[in-house]
Parts: C-alpha cells; structure tokens; sequence
C-alpha cells in the first residue's frame, strides 16, 4: 500500500523553497507523485517510513520535516468526511492538520479560539492523526489552524486545505487502478 508524505513549514513565504516535482522526479524509484506546491507527497513504491524519510533527505537543500502517513489512513478520513455535518457553523475554509503522532490525551471537543462567539478556529474532531479544523476570517489578526492545533495538543503538526486532501484522494485512487490494472501510473 502507499504512504503520503506531508511536509511541514515548506514553501510558505519563501522560507524553505524548493520544486515539488523536480524531487518527485529525483524519487523515481519511489515511485513519488507530487500533489500542489506545499509538500504534499504519495509515495507508491512499498516502502517504510525510515526508508522515505532518509531518501527524502538525500535529495532536500534543507532540513525538512517529514510526516509520513500510510493512504489507507487518508481514505479512510476522506470517507468519514469530518465536514459532512449540518450543524457546523458556516466557515470560510475546511482544514486538516496532520499531526507528527497522535496525541497522548484528546482535548473536549469543539475548541474555539479565540472562545465565544468572536471565534476564528474551530477544531471539531480528531481522527487518528488527522484534526478537522474549520476557519473563519476575521478583520482583526488571523488566527491559523496549525498553530491552533500543536498548541493544543502538543505536537507538530502541518495543515492542509480539505480540498488538497480531496485531491489527495483522488490520486490514491487514481494511481491504486492504474496498479491494479499494470499501467504505468504517473
């Protein structure tokens, strides 16, 4: 089975910089599809985390933190969908951040930051090592989701939109038939 690779504080403001498909294209015999421009990675060769997480860092101008997931979990989230609900408040954006492992102990849920009715970050629930997030602008400072979520449960974490994640998906699905079938795959 496939594992995807989140990387963590890449590409955002020129801090960390680098061509996801050109280290796609150096991962060749992972057989590594690049998914947007922040780090997102399904690697299809089987492979275990020491194995991606060192040939990832032979290839890297930096020192990136890595979070390797297996697909199966990013299905499954998919699946569940943790935004089909309802009775959530109207947002301007549906988030998931991955955390680097999962959480010793699990905060009641919902967390509004900042609390009350003036909130910006709604965190609505925790699937494995996966955290729903909703966002909602405001005039005054943007609170942001990642710093939200390793705030409150203590570990690194990255974030991704859930339509990156829906894309996500759809790679994995995509590239699992094309396996399936004998095709090359891209």
């Amino acid at each position: 089975m496939a594992s995807v690779v989140f990387m963590r504080g890449v590409n955002v403001g020129g801090h960390k910089a680098f061509r996801p498909s050109v280290l796609a294209g150096q991962l060749a015999a992972l057989r590594v599809v690049s998914i947007g421009a922040a780090g997102t990675f399904i690697v299809r060769a089987h492979a275990d985390a020491a194995r991606i997480r060192r040939e990832f860092a032979r290839r890297l101008p930096f020192e990136g933190q890595l979070i390797v997931c297996r697909a199966r979990d990013v299905i499954d989230l998919v699946e569940a969908d943790p935004f089909a609900s309802d009775a959530l408040p109207t947002a301007d954006g549906q988030f998931i951040s991955v955390v680097e492992r999962r959480p010793r102990t699990l905060p009641r849920l919902p967390v509004c930051v900042p609390d009350g009715r003036s909130w910006q970050v709604w965190v609505l629930g925790i699937h494995g090592r996966f955290v729903a997030t909703l966002l909602r602008k405001s005039s005054r400072s943007l609170v942001y989701p990642n710093e939200v979520v390793e705030k409150l449960l203590g570990v690194a974490a990255t974030t991704r939109g859930w339509s990156t994640i829906l894309r996500l998906r759809q790679a994995l699905e995509t590239h699992s038939s094309r396996d399936r079938s004998g095709g090359e795959g891209g």
